[in-house]
């Protein structure tokens, strides 16, 4: 079931998959407008639409011609949306006014709330903490009814999977439901009763599926998330004010915003193109030279931003595994699968000119070796999954740091073999599993062919001590649940994995 969902989501871009969903949201809201089930007017809904969308839009476009920026698209129209959902609804000249400097505010706020490159607050909330703060508009969150909650929660459900942000949103939840509960029943009210009003009553799933999973607001690490997560869910759920101002759910999220920064990477990245070279036929390393070393840990990734013409529904945004070692300081490289179908983006990758600059927008992650060198491990690679690892191993290289490690590597034939040189240069224990027929190429000497698929009996045959090792595995999703399977069924209870949506 996993294997499908990741297929599904992988065909498109977080950017899309929210701009999608908020598009739901917005057309299910007037047309319960009409039906007479919401508060607001259809006029009212209409009006504050076209004002929070424009103004967002209007306040992207000005601040990126004013600093000579190309804005982006679709996340200004995803930003203008939540503005949309979340400002309180008017058709009156003054409200809105309110509506539209909120929205200017927004789109304005990832240029000049921004520290070299990367805005630091989600744009929505600080389009509606500008407005409230001015006194000019209010956060309404009207988008958390009764009627648009199933909607809600499939969409933050998906968005929350979709990030791999799962265990965050189990923090959030815990938190902020645990003290609004508490309460509530300290009032008087029965915790059924509680739990009923605040899923229908307050923006706890929007804010949590839709604006806290927003990826450069994020910091890069599972426990700075977690922390993260318990900072806004305290807010939120404390519902404070300092003298006048109410800290509302937006005030929240600027605020736990804040503490993320202080903790990921405090600047985007600039990348100038310096090459390529072909891996596989369907697979392609590309190097950037950085105008500033780039911190990360072997495993990680980065999100990539390149504004192209002509770009497909996956947008101009693409997240790619690390490949070279983070010691490296003059270059870092990326693997990616390239094939005839590929994606606008990674098309107009491959036609970059020499020192073309690319932006990095975020580095992230947490698939990475166990701190403890003295456990044992199991890589398993499918196909270009192969990418996170050649880091790791390059990492271990340059620290000098000898580790038990075997590398199960899983190819579709002899010239989809990534990073061979590489590979035995570095001394790396290998498991190959190719598809049966014809002879098998001569290996390194470190490598070993185990058959065609890497079923429970043909690891284990390959690899005797495989129940005591700790077990990553990267590719695709299927790769991965099928993999997993295999382990499990060789006895193997729990592995790590590193899907690869939509490459």
């Amino acid at each position: 079931m996993t294997a499908v969902l990741d297929g599904l989501l992988g065909r498109i871009t977080l950017y899309r998959l929210t701009l999608t969903l908020l598009l739901v949201l917005a057309a299910e809201a007037l047309v319960l407008s009409v039906a007479g089930l919401l508060a607001y007017t259809p006029a009212e809904l209409g009006g504050t639409l076209v004002a929070a969308v424009g103004g967002t839009i209007i306040g992207t476009r000005l601040m990126a011609l004013i600093l000579r920026l190309r804005p982006h698209g679709e996340s200004s129209l995803i930003t203008g949306l939540i503005v949309f959902l979340i400002m309180f609804p008017s058709s009156t000249a003054a409200g809105l006014g309110g509506i539209l400097v909120a929205g200017l505010a927004a789109g304005a706020s990832k240029f000049l709330l921004a520290f070299r490159g990367r805005h630091i607050f989600n744009p929505a909330a600080a389009g509606a903490v500008v407005a409230t703060l001015l006194g000019v508009g209010a956060a309404a969150w009207w988008v958390a009814n009764a009627y648009m909650l199933p909607v809600v929660v499939v969409g933050a459900a998906l968005l929350l999977y979709r990030t791999r942000k799962l265990s965050m949103g189990a923090v959030f939840l815990g938190v902020a439901l645990g003290i609004l509960l508490v309460g509530l029943v300290q009032g008087g009210m029965a915790p059924g009763a509680g739990l009923q009003l605040v899923l229908t009553s307050y923006p706890v799933l929007f804010l949590l599926g839709f604006m806290m999973t927003e990826p450069l607001t994020l910091p890069p690490l599972r426990w700075q998330q977690w922390v993260f997560a318990a900072v806004v869910a305290v807010v939120f759920a404390l519902q404070l004010s300092v003298g006048p101002v109410f800290l509302g759910p937006e005030f929240a999220l600027v605020i736990g915003n804040a503490v993320a920064f202080l903790m990921g990477q405090r600047r985007g990245v600039r990348l100038s193109f310096t090459g390529s070279r072909r891996l596989t036929p369907t697979s392609t390393e590309l190097a950037f030279a950085p105008a500033k070393p780039v911190r990360f840990r072997a495993g990680q990734y980065m999100e990539l931003s390149m504004p192209h013409r002509r770009a497909d529904s996956r947008g101009s945004r693409r997240v790619f595994s690390i490949t070279s070692a983070p010691q490296q300081s003059d270059t870092v490289t990326f693997g990616l699968r390239t094939t005839e179908s590929g994606s606008s983006f990674k098309k107009a990758l491959l036609d970059l000119p020499k020192d073309a600059r690319v932006t990095g927008t975020l580095v992230g992650g947490d698939f990475r070796l166990p701190r403890d060198p003295s456990v044992p491990l199991l890589l398993a690679a499918g196909g270009i999954g192969i990418t996170p690892f050649l880091s790791q191993l390059r990492d271990l290289a340059a620290r000098g740091e000898t580790r038990d490690v075997v590398l199960v590597y899983v190819v579709r034939g002899e010239q989809e073999i990534a990073f061979r040189d590489e590979l035995a240069d570095l001394g790396a224990r290998v498991v190959l599993f190719l598809p049966s027929g014809g002879d098998v190429p001569p290996l390194p000497g470190a490598w070993t062919h185990a058959g065609a698929d890497p079923t429970a009996g043909n690891l284990l045959a390959a690899v005797p001590d495989l129940r005591r090792r700790t077990v990553l595995v990267s590719g695709s999703p299927r790769f991965i649940e099928e993999f997993r399977s295999a382990v499990r069924e060789a006895g193997v209870p729990r592995v790590k994995t590193d899907a690869f949506l939509g490459y």
